[in-house]
């Protein structure tokens, strides 16, 4: 139907006959019976010299036949791409009438997203989205790649499966023919790529759907796609080589600019220097350790295990209403309160001043590097309360927007096994409980499981975590140990996980893998807040599609076919 797509036409297409086939982008009165039509497609828009186009109205669809020409001396637009032609002597096919859009086809629109998702046919017409979901297909192509081109074997794993502790909620789907028995989609193929390496695959990957009923946000959905690998005979440093290139290699393929080495940094020394183990590099303001200055102060505020600041470069000027609703976003975050200085000039102002030696004004400000009009910001208590407000102030005052500051990647190694003890005293798993302990900890197990570390790993992107991965635990006596952590004793780990471990009774080697989010690399490469702006048909924060009206009731005859009966909800 088309010779040329709408974005192609040029110079030097000058004199040929073309057709093309688009919507109408916007039509413009041009004397008597004569309007410039311009028509769009995914590649962009040309305009188009009609005769007779009274009929035509935005986003009908078209087929324009005529002749390629240069557009006459001072009406060239340089903010096209074709916008030194026009299309002349145009026959016009109309395709397929539209109603008026909800919202105008424009790159950025200020619409409601609920009503942009309910007609999201029409607001993937936008160049905006249609560069973010053709950045995704490109970015997905690289991927896959540099997988295949280190060798890897892509296998598709089942969708319905049974449940397993994967660290969020799942989506159950009842069996008919089993009634009362349910099916879970997969959080991960966390299991199967395990099986797959038994089986003696050695190097599997897979662009999977993964579903996890949890609190959707701008990174969260309920269903989203993961760059999923397994690698055996493999260990931490092979797969972070891996995923690193493959990683780079899709950055590139969008055309950005990255490093060819990821820098390192232990968990430990992501808290302690950014309060966060998926630390933002792309700015400083790291937390600085300020217990040894206040150390024996008399300020009871200070008075504490651990006490650290940041410093907020030119923010002297920060009105007391700002830093009160920062004094309350501590004190929601877990800190007793939140301890502000000022360099007036060269003049530290505080109202905590009067409690504090000489010795101590002066080792604050010197220990945080103050200069001229910086705030200081301290906070004081147990080192991981301080750590994670501190670490969320300094998103809150110097995160730069998403499309700014370049590619930082950056590997977190070294996580704690185990986060935290449940009401029961039993460790809680930090990542999956496959996640095999690092081999110099192993004697602590049992005495300090808390100061445990894992061979678990992380990839981050500009404060993102894009995802992570681990050595596994392939011993069926290790895994057992770590199952009887967590309360889980031989039985209920044969009823539950039966089938991993027989497997690795047939001879399981020893192996590694990753999974990062397409769908968050995606966003970060488009410049994007928010991954629903690159899925094709996301959810809303309520987890609703407002284009099909999904979720919703279904037909009482398949509640009975199922063997289901819905209850009220608890009051």
């Amino acid at each position: 139907m088309r010779t040329h797509m709408c974005g192609e036409l040029r110079p030097t297409d000058a004199g040929q006959t073309v057709s093309v086939c688009g919507w109408v982008a916007s039509r413009r009165e041009h004397g008597q019976n004569l309007a410039f039509v311009d028509v769009r497609d995914h590649t962009g828009i040309v305009q188009c010299v009609v005769d007779g186009a009274n009929e035509l109205r935005s986003e009908f669809v078209v087929r324009v036949t005529g002749t390629v020409r240069a557009r006459p001396e001072g009406t060239a637009n340089p903010n096209l791409p074709t916008g030194d032609v026009e299309v002349g002597d145009c026959t016009v096919e109309i395709l397929s009438q539209a109603e008026p859009p909800p919202f105008p086809v424009a790159d950025r629109v200020d619409a409601d997203e609920n009503l942009r998702l309910r007609h999201r046919y029409v607001d993937l017409r936008r160049p905006a989205m249609q560069r973010n979901l053709r950045l995704r297909a490109t970015v997905s192509s690289a991927i896959r790649r540099s997988m295949e081109a280190q060798g890897f074997v892509e296998v598709e794993t089942p969708t319905l499966i049974a449940s397993t502790p994967e660290g969020a909620r799942d989506f159950v789907v009842p069996s008919r023919l089993q009634p009362g028995s349910f099916y879970a989609l997969p959080q991960s193929p966390q299991l199967f790529k395990q099986l797959l390496m038994v089986g003696g695959i050695d190097r599997y990957y897979q662009l999977a759907r993964c579903l996890r009923d949890e609190d959707l946000r701008a990174d969260r959905q309920f269903e989203f796609t993961q760059l999923d690998a397994e690698m055996s005979f493999a260990d931490q440093a092979d797969v972070i080589g891996v995923i690193s290139a493959t990683v780079v290699a899709a950055i590139r393929a969008a055309g950005r600019e990255v490093a060819d080495e990821i820098p390192r940094m232990t968990w430990r020394e992501a808290q302690d220097r950014f309060g966060s183990d998926k630390p933002d590099v792309r700015f400083g303001m790291e937390l600085v350790e300020l217990t040894d200055a206040v150390a024996g102060t008399g300020f009871r505020a200070l008075q504490a295990p651990c006490v650290k600041g940041i410093r907020v470069p030119g923010e002297a000027g920060m009105g007391r209403a700002r830093i009160d609703r920062l004094t309350d976003q501590a004190k929601a975050a877990g800190a007793g309160g939140l301890v502000w200085l000022k360099m007036e000039g060269e003049t530290l102002e505080s109202p905590i001043l009067k409690f504090l030696s000489a010795e101590e004004k002066s080792a604050l400000p010197k220990a945080l590097g103050a200069e001229p009009d910086d705030l200081l910001l301290v906070v004081a208590g147990e080192r991981p309360t301080v750590d994670r407000v501190l670490g969320q102030l300094r998103l809150e005052l110097g995160r730069p927007p998403v499309n700014e500051g370049g590619i930082n990647l950056l590997w977190v190694t070294d996580f704690p096994l185990f986060e935290g003890l449940d009401g029961e005293g039993r460790p809680i798993p930090a990542h999956h409980p496959f996640t095999m302990p690092h081999p110099d900890d192993l004697d602590r197990l049992d005495a300090e499981p808390l100061s445990v570390r894992s061979q678990a790993y992380d990839l981050v992107l500009n404060g993102w975590e894009l995802g992570s991965g681990s050595v596994r635990i392939h011993r069926p006596d290790i895994q057992q140990r770590i199952f009887s952590f967590l309360g889980i004793e031989p039985e209920e780990a044969q009823s539950r996980f039966g089938f991993l471990l027989d497997a690795f009774r047939h001879g399981a080697p020893p192996h590694a893998g990753f999974a990062f989010g397409i769908d968050r690399l995606v966003a970060l490469l488009a410049g994007e807040e928010n991954i629903r702006e690159v899925i094709a048909f996301p959810k809303t924060q309520s987890g609703v599609d407002p284009l099909t009206g999904a979720p919703g009731p279904v037909d009482p005859r398949q509640l009975a076919e199922l063997g289901l009966r819905v209850l009220p909800r608890p009051t």
